[in-house]
C-alpha cells in the first residue's frame, strides 16, 4: 500500500505538472508549408474554392486543439501566396508561376482573415534567397526579376539562388517585405533556416567575384558572408519596426548554432553543419543585438540522439536567448516516419514537451508541420487535448516591442433578446495606431475566488463584442460571474477590473 504522504506528494506534483503543461501564456503554432505542396494546397491543381476549404479545413483542426497561430509559407522561393508587384504568383499555387488563382482571391487575405476570425496569429514565412529548387529555369515567368537582372543571382547545387553579397539584393528583400507589412494585417515575419545554402560536399559557392569586386573592408570570406546576413537581418527589422512597430521578426535557425568543439560557446554536440560555419547565420548575434524578436530553433532530434541530443539542445537555447522570445520548434513529421525506435513508439513529441516543461525560459511550441495534424500519428492530437493543450492559451508579449496595456472594456452587461440572454460589452479602441486583436471571456463560479491567471478559467477568445450563453455549453443549474480582458496587437492584455454575475432564468 501507497504510504498516505507518499500519496499526497504524487498528487501535488501531479498538479504542479499538469498546471505547467497548461500555461495561460504559451505560443502554440504549427508551419504551414506551401514548397512542393507539403501541407497546403494539397495541389496546385484544385481551384480555389477547393484550397479554401482546405485551408479552413487546417484551421479548424488547429484551433480545435488550442493553438493559437499559423506560420503560413508565402514566398517559397521568390514568388507569392498574395499579391504582389514585385514576385509572380507561386506556381505551387496555380500550376503555372505567374496565373492567378481562379476564381480570384488572395490566399494570404483569406488566411489572415479566418485565422484572426479564430483568434489565431499569422506569422507570414519567407524565405530571403532561395529563387528555384529545381534546375529548370521554364518554370519562371518571362517578366521574373530573374531575366530582367540575372547579374543578381547564382546557381548553386541545381538550385537558384539571389547573391546574398550584393546590395540590391538586400533593397530588393526589403522592399519585399515592406510591401507585405503594410498591406496585410499580419502579426509577424518569420524566415527558417535557409540563409546560405546548406553546403554541398566539394563545391564552393559561387560568390568569388562578389567578395573580390565588394569586400566592404573584409578580408576572410566567411566572415564577409556573415556580415551580408547580418545586414540584411538588421535592416528588415528596422523596415518591419518603421512600419507597424507590434509586428514581430522571427527567425527558425537550424537547431545547432556551432558544435563546442569549435567554440566553446557551442552545444555538446557533433552537427555535420551548423548555422555559423555553413549557413552564414550569426543567430547569437542577432539576439545578442537585438536584431530579432523570437527565435524558434528547429530541434527536429530525438531526446538522446548522439550527435544531437534533444535534451542538450532545449537547454542550450535557454541559456542563450538574451532577451528574444524562445519557442522550441519540434516536428510532428517524423512521428512513424523516421527510422530509429524514439520516432516509433508513441510518443516523443510527449516526451519533448514535458521537457520543455521543465525549462522556465521555453515560451511555447512550433509543430514543423501542420498536417500531421490532420491524421493524428500516435494520437499527438489525442495528448494535446487531454494534457498539454487542454485549456485555450494567449501568445506571450514581447517586452522589446514596448506597447501599453490594451483597455479594459466597459460596461460589461447581460441582455436579452428574445429567448436568449448575451453576455456584452463595449468595443474597445486600439492605441498608438493598432487595433484591439480579441477579447479573453472568463467564467467563475459565483462563489469562485476571480483568478486571471489560471487558463482553466478562460471561457473563450472571440472578435465580438458578445456572446450568446445559450450556446457554450454552461451548466444552467449554477451561477456565474464573468470577467472580460482584451488583448491588443502587442499580445498585452488589459486588466480585467470588473464583472458580471449571471443566473440563467427559470432554473
Amino acid at each position: 500500500m501507497i504510504h498516505r504522504g507518499l500519496l499526497l506528494f504524487i498528487v501535488i506534483v501531479s498538479c504542479v505538472i499538469l498546471n505547467a503543461m497548461n500555461e495561460k501564456i504559451q505560443m502554440r503554432a504549427a508551419w504551414i508549408a506551401t514548397v512542393a505542396n507539403i501541407d497546403w494546397p494539397s495541389s496546385p491543381d484544385i481551384d480555389a474554392d477547393a484550397q479554401k476549404k482546405e485551408m479552413v479545413d487546417i484551421l479548424d483542426s488547429l484551433q480545435a486543439l488550442n493553438m493559437n497561430a499559423v506560420i503560413f509559407q508565402i514566398r517559397p522561393t521568390a514568388d507569392a501566396f498574395y499579391y504582389s508587384d514585385f514576385e509572380p504568383w507561386s506556381h505551387y499555387l496555380t500550376g503555372c508561376q505567374g496565373e492567378e488563382p481562379e476564381p480570384y482571391y488572395d490566399p494570404l487575405a483569406f488566411v489572415v482573415h479566418e485565422a484572426h476570425k479564430r483568434c489565431m496569429q499569422v506569422h507570414v514565412w519567407l524565405n530571403p534567397y532561395r529563387t528555384l529548387n529545381e534546375d529548370d529555369l521554364s518554370i519562371l515567368t518571362k517578366n521574373h526579376l530573374y531575366y530582367r537582372r540575372p547579374d543578381m543571382f547564382v546557381k548553386y547545387g541545381g538550385k537558384y539562388y539571389f547573391n546574398p553579397g550584393l546590395d540590391e539584393t538586400r533593397e530588393y528583400l526589403n522592399d519585399v517585405v515592406a510591401d507585405i507589412v503594410t498591406r496585410y494585417d499580419i502579426d509577424a515575419v518569420h524566415f527558417d533556416d535557409y540563409f546560405y545554402p546548406y553546403r554541398i560536399a566539394g563545391k564552393e559557392f559561387p560568390d568569388s567575384e562578389t567578395f573580390r569586386r565588394y569586400p566592404r573592408g573584409f578580408t576572410d570570406k566567411d566572415a564577409w558572408r556573415r556580415n551580408n546576413v547580418d545586414m540584411v537581418i538588421r535592416e528588415l527589422q528596422r523596415t518591419i519596426k518603421s512600419r507597424k512597430p507590434w509586428v514581430e521578426f522571427g527567425i527558425s535557425p537550424f537547431g545547432v548554432w556551432r558544435n563546442k568543439v569549435d567554440d566553446p560557446k557551442g552545444s555538446d554536440t557533433r552537427a555535420g553543419q551548423t548555422n555559423y560555419d555553413d549557413l552564414y547565420a550569426d543567430v547569437l548575434k542577432w539576439m545578442r543585438e537585438g536584431y530579432i524578436d523570437y527565435v524558434v530553433p528547429q530541434l527536429y532530434w530525438e531526446i538522446g540522439k548522439p550527435v544531437a541530443d534533444y535534451r542538450i539542445l532545449a537547454n542550450w537555447w535557454a541559456e542563450n536567448a538574451y532577451n528574444c522570445n524562445l519557442y522550441i520548434g519540434v516536428s510532428a513529421s517524423n512521428l512513424g516516419m523516421i527510422r530509429g525506435g524514439a520516432w516509433h513508439r508513441p510518443n516523443e513529441l510527449c516526451r519533448q514537451m514535458r521537457l520543455n516543461d521543465t525549462i522556465k525560459r521555453i515560451g511555447g511550441i512550433v509543430f514543423y508541420s501542420c498536417r500531421p495534424f490532420l491524421r493524428n500519428p500516435q494520437g499527438i492530437c489525442d495528448s494535446l487535448i487531454s494534457t498539454f493543450f487542454k485549456y485555450q492559451a494567449l501568445v506571450p508579449s514581447n517586452p522589446s516591442l514596448g506597447g501599453k496595456s490594451s483597455p479594459q472594456p466597459d460596461s460589461l452587461r447581460i441582455e436579452r433578446f428574445g429567448a436568449r440572454d448575451y453576455l456584452m460589452w463595449n468595443e474597445v479602441d486600439g492605441v498608438g495606431g493598432e487595433s484591439v486583436a480579441y477579447y479573453v471571456v472568463y467564467v467563475f463560479d459565483r462563489d469562485q475566488i476571480i483568478d486571471l491567471s489560471l487558463p482553466e478559467n478562460i471561457l473563450c477568445k472571440t472578435i465580438e463584442s458578445s456572446i450568446d450563453l445559450s450556446s457554450i455549453g454552461l451548466d444552467k443549474w449554477r451561477d456565474y460571474t464573468f470577467v472580460v480582458t482584451s488583448v491588443n496587437r502587442y499580445n498585452i492584455e488589459s486588466e480585467g477590473i470588473s464583472s458580471v454575475d449571471y443566473s440563467f432564468p427559470n432554473k
